[in-house]
Protein backbone atom coordinates (compact mmCIF):
# COMPACT_ATOMS: atom_id res chain seq x y z
CA UNK A 1 0.00 0.00 0.00
CA UNK A 2 1.27 3.45 -0.82
CA UNK A 3 1.31 6.32 1.63
CA UNK A 4 -1.37 8.94 0.93
CA UNK A 5 1.03 11.88 1.29
CA UNK A 6 3.51 10.25 -1.08
CA UNK A 7 0.70 9.59 -3.54
CA UNK A 8 -0.44 13.22 -3.41
CA UNK A 9 3.11 14.56 -3.82
CA UNK A 10 3.74 12.26 -6.78
CA UNK A 11 0.42 13.29 -8.31
CA UNK A 12 1.23 16.99 -7.90
CA UNK A 13 4.64 16.53 -9.54
CA UNK A 14 3.14 14.65 -12.47
CA UNK A 15 0.37 17.20 -12.94
CA UNK A 16 2.95 20.00 -12.96
CA UNK A 17 4.95 18.09 -15.58
CA UNK A 18 1.82 17.53 -17.65
CA UNK A 19 0.90 21.20 -17.45
CA UNK A 20 4.33 22.04 -18.89
CA UNK A 21 3.82 19.52 -21.72
CA UNK A 22 0.37 20.96 -22.46
CA UNK A 23 1.84 24.47 -22.62
CA UNK A 24 4.59 23.26 -24.96
CA UNK A 25 2.12 21.53 -27.26
CA UNK A 26 -0.14 24.56 -27.22
CA UNK A 27 2.78 26.69 -28.46
CA UNK A 28 3.44 24.14 -31.22
CA UNK A 29 -0.24 24.16 -32.18
CA UNK A 30 -0.18 27.93 -32.64
CA UNK A 31 2.59 27.55 -35.22
CA UNK A 32 1.12 24.54 -37.04
CA UNK A 33 -0.67 24.58 -40.38
CA UNK A 34 -4.48 24.52 -40.31
CA UNK A 35 -4.93 20.75 -40.72
CA UNK A 36 -2.24 19.94 -38.14
CA UNK A 37 -3.67 22.58 -35.83
CA UNK A 38 -6.98 20.70 -35.64
CA UNK A 39 -5.13 17.51 -34.64
CA UNK A 40 -3.10 19.39 -32.03
CA UNK A 41 -6.28 20.84 -30.56
CA UNK A 42 -7.87 17.38 -30.33
CA UNK A 43 -4.83 16.02 -28.54
CA UNK A 44 -4.64 19.03 -26.24
CA UNK A 45 -8.29 18.55 -25.29
CA UNK A 46 -7.63 14.88 -24.52
CA UNK A 47 -4.55 15.75 -22.45
CA UNK A 48 -6.42 18.42 -20.50
CA UNK A 49 -9.21 15.94 -19.77
CA UNK A 50 -6.70 13.40 -18.44
CA UNK A 51 -4.98 16.08 -16.36
CA UNK A 52 -8.32 17.18 -14.91
CA UNK A 53 -9.19 13.59 -14.00
CA UNK A 54 -5.82 13.23 -12.29
CA UNK A 55 -6.38 16.44 -10.33
CA UNK A 56 -9.80 15.20 -9.22
CA UNK A 57 -8.30 11.90 -8.03
CA UNK A 58 -5.55 13.77 -6.19
CA UNK A 59 -8.08 15.99 -4.42
CA UNK A 60 -10.16 12.96 -3.52
CA UNK A 61 -7.08 11.33 -2.01
CA UNK A 62 -6.22 14.48 -0.06
CA UNK A 63 -9.69 14.59 1.47
CA UNK A 64 -9.94 10.89 2.31
CA UNK A 65 -9.65 9.86 5.94
CA UNK A 66 -6.85 7.47 6.87
CA UNK A 67 -9.25 4.56 7.13
CA UNK A 68 -10.83 5.40 3.79
CA UNK A 69 -7.41 5.79 2.20
CA UNK A 70 -6.46 2.27 3.26
CA UNK A 71 -9.51 0.94 1.43
CA UNK A 72 -9.13 3.20 -1.60
CA UNK A 73 -5.38 3.18 -2.24
CA UNK A 74 -5.28 0.26 -4.68
CA UNK A 75 -8.13 1.69 -6.72
CA UNK A 76 -6.46 5.09 -6.79
CA UNK A 77 -3.19 3.58 -7.94
CA UNK A 78 -4.90 1.70 -10.78
CA UNK A 79 -6.86 4.80 -11.82
CA UNK A 80 -3.74 6.96 -11.70
CA UNK A 81 -1.80 4.53 -13.88
CA UNK A 82 -4.62 4.48 -16.43
CA UNK A 83 -4.79 8.27 -16.54
CA UNK A 84 -1.01 8.52 -16.80
CA UNK A 85 -0.87 5.98 -19.64
CA UNK A 86 -3.57 7.85 -21.55
CA UNK A 87 -1.76 11.16 -21.12
CA UNK A 88 1.56 9.69 -22.24
CA UNK A 89 -0.12 8.11 -25.26
CA UNK A 90 -1.61 11.45 -26.28
CA UNK A 91 1.78 13.13 -25.90
CA UNK A 92 3.59 10.54 -28.02
CA UNK A 93 1.37 11.22 -31.02
CA UNK A 94 3.06 14.58 -31.48
CA UNK A 95 6.67 13.84 -30.61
Amino acid sequence: MIDRDAYVEKAKANIDKWNAEIDKMQANAKEAQADAKIEYEKQLAEMRKQRDEAEAKMKEAQQASNAAWDDMSKGFQAAWESISDSFQSAMKRFK
